[in-house]
């Protein structure tokens, strides 16, 4: 799910230009779409020049047809004029195949780039949980989702229309420099390169800023799309409050933030298009000043009139062509800047990434390191049996294979922030306790499942895990696109799980859900929809149920995980998880859950805690 826009960047709006950041980011894109020299996209690039090389000399010999006709016109030759015309025609013919040939290539290179620098993305974004970091705790970019799937699909096809020419810019230029030089002297060419000289400074000047707004454009597209989709996952629950006039006011802000910057984009980008199509036309004329010279000085005086004709006609295009080359290389601006903006976002995001994958942990140097301790008495001190009192970890190992997870002095408060929830919280999961984690609205039962799962670093204190994993089911119970079976035996996949229908069945009994196989069509039916919209709450919880029980793991942490569902179901759920020996550490509010679980972790919201035994008469009465 896409992230909303608005957060704030890891880098100033101003660097977003032509700069040292820009090579820095586009070296490192360049070099995860060239991996290797001998790979795919090499080899393509390499494919692609030689193609267009080929296609240099087709163009050449096109450019000569007129002259020829000059030549067999005046002198009325027919066999020269119909050779010509079938010559004409080959070129022709050829040309067309070499243009579509090379933009087929191109389009491969884009698809290839772009498969490339998204499994890269991916890599990085799905490392651990960096995608939750990223989305939830960082936000140091914009619309994550958004650069994984439209910035780096823009950036690989802007870069794909652009290689080719500047791949082979400098053969072309070169070589008509060569010609250039032999028709009119060096004074075409010369004035050619200068008048290129200063139309690149004056378009650098222009670029500069064109980049910057194509960035911010961007930006204001994902959250502009953002706020759709945000509509769309909670039709319902909008729908219910009847706000379709105050989410129109908010959605036509998103839409007249993103319409500001595109109108100065377009502003900027008129100066810019003014700049390139002003070098084209002045350098056409340029071209005939340069052929001027040498006729005006009587050069050309020796030759017949068809041969001179066919010495201009020559001449011309070689200096057009010249001047083409580099009006080209101008003709970019546009699709270079486009390609900048882009490289700028992909690049940032990788920077990102990487910063939060290397990061160990989160920084509360702000906090006063000497916090007393609680005064309350820890876990060790009150539990179910004298004999699971902390040990020393030298006399603790047996017990490992017993004990999911140890919490020692964690203080721990919400990312980035001040306060504090619970300050040296002391208490361990040991197979068979089951304990209930209470309290008032807000006071870190859920920051205690993501402190313990590792989404959250403690502030002080140190969060032990044994040898058995905790299986978590959170308040929003996640699943992913795919067939019955895979929402059952997620996060594996179906390729590692063990074909085991029947219990799959049965535990689909129990928690009410048989028809949804017959609704479906089966456990493997394909399906194409939205599981949170075909579903209620109370059966996404209950599919929950059936995923925990399917795995059967030791441990498990239930974060209100029956809050939706019947206080008869609910009691069978936890019959069934005692049955299949599943210790719970329950996140619930519900009296109704108290005489499922032996200890109750009561939160005050302020920092304080206290761990009591849940006696049996009170579970009785």
């Amino acid at each position: 799910m896409s992230t909303q826009g608005g957060h704030a960047h890891t880098t100033s709006e101003s660097t977003y230009s032509f700069d040292i950041v820009f090579l820095k980011r586009f070296l490192r894109l360049f070099c995860l779409m060239f991996p290797r020299w001998l790979s795919v996209t090499s080899l393509l690039s390499l494919f692609l020049l030689l193609l267009s090389l080929l296609e240099q000399v087709i163009i050449y010999n096109i450019g000569l047809i007129p002259s020829k006709y000059y030549v067999v016109l005046g002198d009325k030759d027919v066999d020269g004029f119909r050779s010509n015309t079938v010559t004409a025609v080959l070129l022709i013919l050829a040309e067309a195949f070499m243009k579509s040939t090379i933009l087929y290539v191109s389009s491969v290179l884009y698809v290839t780039w772009r498969s490339l620098l998204t499994v890269a993305l991916h890599r990085h974004y799905f490392c651990d949980i960096i995608y939750y970091r990223l989305n939830v705790l960082d936000k140091a970019v914009d619309n994550p989702d958004q650069r994984i799937t439209q910035d780096v699909d823009k950036l690989c096809n802007s870069f794909s229309l652009i290689i080719a020419p500047l791949i082979i810019s400098p053969f072309t230029i070169g070589y008509y420099v060569k010609q250039a030089a032999d028709g009119t002297g060096y004074l075409g060419p010369v004035s050619v390169g200068l008048f290129f000289i200063l139309a690149t400074v004056i378009n650098k000047f222009l670029m500069s800023p064109v980049v910057r707004f194509v960035f911010q454009q961007d930006k204001k597209e994902g959250d502009f799309r953002f706020k759709h989709m945000q509509i769309r996952v909670n039709a319902e629950s909008a729908a219910f409050y009847r706000s379709g006039v105050i989410e129109e006011k908010k959605t036509n802000q998103k839409l007249h933030c993103l319409i500001k910057v595109q109108h100065k984009l377009i502003r900027r980008q008129y100066a810019l298009n003014f700049s390139i199509k002003a070098a084209d036309y002045l350098g056409s004329i340029l071209s005939y000043i340069a052929i001027a010279v040498p006729i005006f000085a009587e050069s050309y005086d020796s030759l017949s009139a068809a041969e001179r004709s066919a010495l201009i006609s020559k001449n011309a295009f070689v200096t057009i062509y010249l001047i083409s080359c580099f009006t080209k290389l101008i003709d970019l601006s546009s699709q270079v800047t486009n390609m900048a903006g882009n490289a700028h976002r992909v690049g940032e995001l990788f920077e990102v990434l990487g910063r939060l994958k290397d990061a160990q942990s989160e920084d509360y140097s702000f906090l006063d390191e000497t916090t007393p301790s609680s005064d309350l008495m820890p876990l060790s001190d009150i539990n179910l049996d004298s004999d699971r009192d902390f040990q020393d970890d030298s006399e603790n190992t047996a017990s490992q294979t017993n004990t999911a997870l140890r919490l020692q002095d964690v203080t721990y408060g919400p990312p980035k922030s001040a306060q504090i929830l619970c300050r040296n919280l002391n208490f361990q999961l040991e197979s068979g306790i089951n304990i209930l984690v209470t309290g008032d609205s807000g006071c870190g039962k859920s920051s205690l499942f993501r402190v313990i799962n590792g989404l959250w670093s403690s502030i002080t204190g140190h969060v032990t895990k044994g040898s058995k994993a905790v299986f978590y089911l959170p308040q929003r119970p996640y699943f992913t696109d795919g067939t019955l079976r895979e929402q059952i035996i997620y996060p594996l996949r179906t390729d590692e799980s063990v074909q085991c229908d029947d219990k799959m069945y049965q535990y689909l009994d129990v928690v009410g859900l048989r028809c949804l196989v017959d609704r479906i069509g089966g456990l493997d039916a394909a399906v194409d929809w939205n599981w949170y919209d075909e579903l209620s709450p109370g059966e996404m919880q209950r599919l929950a149920f059936v995923r925990l029980f399917y795995h059967q793991p030791p441990f498990a942490a239930l974060d209100e995980s029956t809050s939706q569902i019947g206080v008869d179901l609910e009691e069978q759920l936890y019959q069934l998880c005692s049955e299949l020996n599943i210790t719970v550490m329950s996140v619930g509010h519900r009296d109704s859950v108290r005489k499922f679980h032996d200890m109750e972790l009561h939160l005050d919201g302020r920092g304080g805690w206290i761990m009591t035994p849940i006696k049996n008469d009170a579970i009785n009465s």
